[in-house]
């Protein structure tokens, strides 16, 4: 054999090597890629449920918003109306009130001027301090 005949020999067996690693590799490949198809496969069908529920539970929860919203409107409303009406109850009742309370002290204090003593003052349930008095002793 020649020097040509032996490289020929040595390329066509390196060559059959190649191509059978090469084989082999592809083979591989496909074996996973069915692999991954299989699994791409079985995702979706658990996902495919989860994607369907997490859609329904965020329309509920869009529904829920609104009524939320509508709720919030209604409460604003009711405050308004109730802030708007204890004002005027406030402006309605609140000078005949300071009329009444003066008119009993008034009365409170002629009652005890007429009679001279803080018992009988006392004893109306109207009591009222002697102005003479000091705050702290009780004594003149």
């Amino acid at each position: 054999m020649s020097a040509g005949q032996i490289a020929v020999l040595v390329a066509t067996a390196l060559g059959t090597v190649v191509a059978l690693v090469l084989l082999s590799a592809v083979v591989s490949l496909r074996r996973q890629t069915r692999l991954l198809a299989a699994i791409a496969c079985d995702l979706e069908d658990r996902t495919g449920p989860l994607i369907d529920d997490a859609r329904r539970l965020a329309d509920e929860a869009s529904v829920e918003m609104e009524r939320v919203g509508a709720v919030l409107d209604s409460t604003e409303a009711v405050h308004a109306t109730v802030d708007s009406a204890s004002r005027l109850a406030y402006r309605a009742f609140a000078n005949p009130v300071v009329k009444v309370l003066a008119v009993r002290a008034g009365a409170a204090t002629g009652l005890r001027r007429l009679t001279g003593s803080e018992e009988t003052v006392a004893r109306n349930g109207i009591p009222v301090p002697d102005p003479g008095r000091g705050e702290r002793t009780g004594k003149r």
